[in-house]
């Protein structure tokens, strides 16, 4: 039987079509026009005379105003801009995205939990520079350095940038020259695969740990190990993590060092004297990740769903933070910049002693928690990151009790690898197996993008000194520059042939390793 095509659609006539009651679009509100008195946001003070505005003048057309009321044409600023509405503390601010009807009249029109504006109001709008200096976006690969004889497993820069260190499975770790894009020194001595490299934040020392159990240190100037290693863990080292410099005491700068071990034990040793201080013990599996804080507060991250918080004068434990449903991986807290990098800032100045060194480095850290107190932020493998608040207070309001997170980040769709602070504390970047990239607001919480491009599991995050770039190590075998304007792929960086474990960014260059065994330094 020969196949039955359907009828012809019959197509409406002209004339019926006209029949056809026509419906008007709805007419769309009108914007409103605001008084704006921009403040800056450092000293209080008024930035030029309040302007009268369009409610829905975009973000970047209100830091190209800051720039022009405050001179700055030639090399403009990027600015942030939050609004305090006048019924509420300083914590109720309300952060600037996209403009002031997006982000402040709408929500205000339309939720009654949400802070009171009008268009009636003058509209204070506090501005923060977000960096004094620019950091030249990587675009090439400058060196491949071959030297390790199994893959790289881990890698970090010194806090001036000058040196890379790399811990591999071949039982080595290697310092490389970043200036010159040469090898340095290659650190034998462990029985097993380096996994976690770490520099003191006066680029004096180098601590190593590896899957023999072991943690040794280093004079990276010489490549001589410092002493004989430290022993007592009975499983492999997973974390590592230096006393900050303001808070090393003593006349001789010997800073302690926290060592994280699968064993389930932090032990804390004393870098002078190679003595063991003290352990902290009560986690019931790997700890997987520690961070010494600047208010001399140890956190520890666990596979048994807890972080725990300890003193770092005496070991005691603080509290236990039990809300994760899975292992804790990864951990970062807003300092993380600033302790890492001690007394060494963009200008380059380097301090005569340890005096001026541990002076420099607590005015760093002062000015950095100025505005916003220490906080930590984990990820787990429950797919979920939490936000937690300021740990190291004696007193804490009613509203911010410190067993209770300040926001639960909900998106990643597997485990969460990595994360990690901007210097400036603003925002935070994590990295999971989804093959995404996700970035959320340093102080709230809140979602603010999906970076996607990479096609498989995201491994490291590192973020450029001055908070607008970031880059990422995936499974893919790439590396990728992030503009955070677009959130889009600023660069591409292919050339590894193989997964890409660890990438670190300091100064302006990106060093990066991988199963490939080769070393790669990015630069402009």
């Amino acid at each position: 039987m020969a196949t039955q095509l359907p009828p012809p659609k019959r197509q409406k006539s002209n004339y019926a079509k006209s029949l056809i009651p026509k419906t008007e679009p709805e007419p769309e509100a009108p914007v409103p026009s605001i008084v704006v008195q921009f403040k800056n946001a450092e000293t209080g003070l008024n930035l030029g005379p309040a302007i009268n505005l369009p409610a829905d003048t975009a973000r970047d057309a209100l830091q190209m105003l800051v720039n022009k009321l405050k001179g700055e044409d030639e090399d403009p600023m990027p600015y942030a801009f939050h609004l305090v509405p006048k019924a509420a503390d300083a914590a109720a601010r309300v952060q600037i995205h996209d403009s002031i009807l997006a982000d402040a009249l709408r929500p205000a029109a339309s939720s009654s939990t949400a802070p009171s504006f009008s268009p009636e109001d003058v509209f204070e709008l506090w501005c923060e520079p977000q960096a004094v200096f620019r950091v030249r976006a990587v675009g090439r690969c400058s060196a491949t350095l071959s030297g390790h004889a199994s893959p790289i497993l881990c890698c970090a820069q010194s806090p001036t940038g000058r040196y890379a260190a790399t811990g591999s499975g071949d039982a080595t770790a290697r310092v490389w020259d970043m200036e010159t894009e040469t090898p340095k020194h290659t650190l034998s001595g462990h029985k097993g695969w380096v996994l976690v490299v770490e520099w003191d934040g006066r680029e004096k020392l180098l601590a190593t740990g590896g899957h023999d159990g072991q943690v040794r240190l280093w004079d990276p100037k010489t490549g001589q190990a410092a002493g004989q290693p430290l022993l007592g863990h009975s499983k492999w080292v997973t974390s590592l993590a230096f006393e900050p410099v303001h808070l090393v005491s003593g006349k001789n700068y010997n800073p302690r060092l926290a060592s994280a071990s699968k064993d389930g034990t932090v032990r804390i040793w004393n870098t002078g004297t190679r003595k063991l201080e003290f352990v902290l013990t009560g986690h019931a599996a790997s700890v997987n990740v520690v961070r010494w804080g600047g208010e001399n507060v140890i956190y520890t991250g666990s596979s048994d769903r807890t972080v725990k918080v300890w003193s770092g004068v005496d070991g005691k434990l603080i509290r236990t933070l039990n809300d994760h449903a899975h292992w804790v991986n990864t951990m970062a807290l807003s300092t993380d910049f600033v302790l890492r990098t001690g007394p060494f800032d963009h200008t380059g100045k380097v301090p005569k002693d340890d005096e001026e060194a541990k002076s420099l480095a607590l005015a760093r850290y002062k000015a950095q928690t100025a505005n916003q107190p220490e906080t930590m932020i984990t990820g787990s493998d429950d797919h979920t990151l939490f936000l937690w608040p300021e740990q190291a207070s004696s007193s804490f309001s009613s509203s911010a009790t410190p067993k209770k997170p300040l926001a639960r980040l909900t998106g990643h769709q597997k485990q969460v690898n990595h994360v990690a602070f901007s210097p400036d504390g603003r925002f935070v970047a994590s990295a999971g197996f989804d093959n995404a990239v996700k970035l959320w607001e340093g102080k709230t919480g809140k979602f603010v993008a999906s970076l996607r491009g990479h096609v498989a599991a995201v491994y490291r995050l590192a973020w450029s000194a001055d908070s607008r770039l970031l880059v990422s190590a995936s499974k893919d075998s790439t590396i990728k520059l992030w503009d955070l304007k677009t959130f889009k792929i600023k660069t591409d960086l292919p050339g590894h042939t193989d997964e890409v474990y660890c990438v670190d960014f300091v100064a302006d260059k990106v060093v990066s390793g991988g199963r490939d065994k080769t070393v790669k330094i990015w630069r402009h």
